[in-house]
């Protein structure tokens, strides 16, 4: 005897895939065309999923107003370091971006600025010698335009595979922050997730107003590492945004949905 056809097999078969995801936080199944309406923030929880660069820009700024900067600036393999030039060929083509940082001039509601964001899609948005770079010329340029300044920051850590050179940027950063701070311009610094080590210690942690995404991991070294080098079990919860705030490090945490406005407000507290 022949068994009828599956029907629901089928049906379950032709389903694209892609459609749906799960939230990582709580486990609920999410189709993907909704997750992008609500700014890629799980309706269930309100856990936000990372974005690129890109995206992140194009949800800030004013339609078709950005102007990117330095977009032809690619990292080289100063200490020839084995693999280094495969993995950014291999994030190259998932990110479209020759690094993990872009930036350019925009307007956001009307107010002329500079904004930049890092890509956590780009080898964790690493700090190597280009996104060092690209957050200095950033804060030059915003100084000598004297528009002011908007950051997204986004990183796992140091490049290791620039070595020293890495390290430097962190100096590097800091400094053009205080030359920003010296000229009068404004810097408003958002902190996504997860922003820790060489970029919280230096630029991400310089705004004059901090802003971060609600959950977002924040500090120097992650829980993880802490704990297996120090053997010791840390509280739930000492990394996220809504700890730093507590804590006096973070000034604001601001839903996703309500960060350009908020962002605009901010400038018009700052800057006339």
């Amino acid at each position: 005897m022949t068994a009828p056809p599956n029907n629901n097999r089928t049906a379950v078969d032709d389903v694209p895939d892609g459609l749906w995801g799960k939230c990582t936080k709580c486990g609920a199944m999410l189709y993907q065309r909704e997750l992008e309406k609500a700014l890629r923030v799980c309706k269930h929880c309100g856990f936000h999923f990372r974005l690129g660069a890109r995206d992140r820009i194009a949800l800030t700024a004013d339609p078709d107003t950005f102007v990117e900067h330095d977009a032809g600036l690619a990292p080289a393999n100063p200490l020839e370091f084995p693999e280094y030039e495969e993995k950014l060929a291999r994030d190259q083509g998932k990110t479209g971006l020759p690094d993990a940082f872009i930036w350019g001039e925009c307007a956001l509601e009307g107010t002329a600025c500079v904004m930049g964001a890092a890509d956590p899609g780009f080898l964790m948005a690493s700090m190597g010698s280009v996104l060092g770079e690209k957050v200095t010329r950033a804060m030059e340029f915003a100084a000598e335009q004297r528009a002011p300044l908007i950051l997204f920051s986004a990183s796992g850590g140091a490049r290791m595979q620039e070595g020293i050179i890495s390290l430097m940027q962190m100096a590097k950063t800091a400094a053009a922050a205080r030359r920003l701070g010296e000229a009068g311009v404004p810097y408003v610094s958002v902190l996504t997730d997860p922003t820790t080590a060489g970029v919280w210690a230096s630029y991400a942690s310089l705004g004059d107003v901090i802003v971060a995404e609600p959950g977002a991991l924040i500090g120097f070294a992650g829980p993880r590492v802490i704990e297996q080098s120090l053997k010791v079990k840390l509280p739930a919860g000492t990394h996220t945004a809504e700890f730093q705030l507590a804590h006096g490090m973070v000034d604001l945490i601001v839903p996703r949905r309500d960060m350009r406005h908020t962002l605009h407000r901010l400038l018009g507290f700052l800057w006339s």
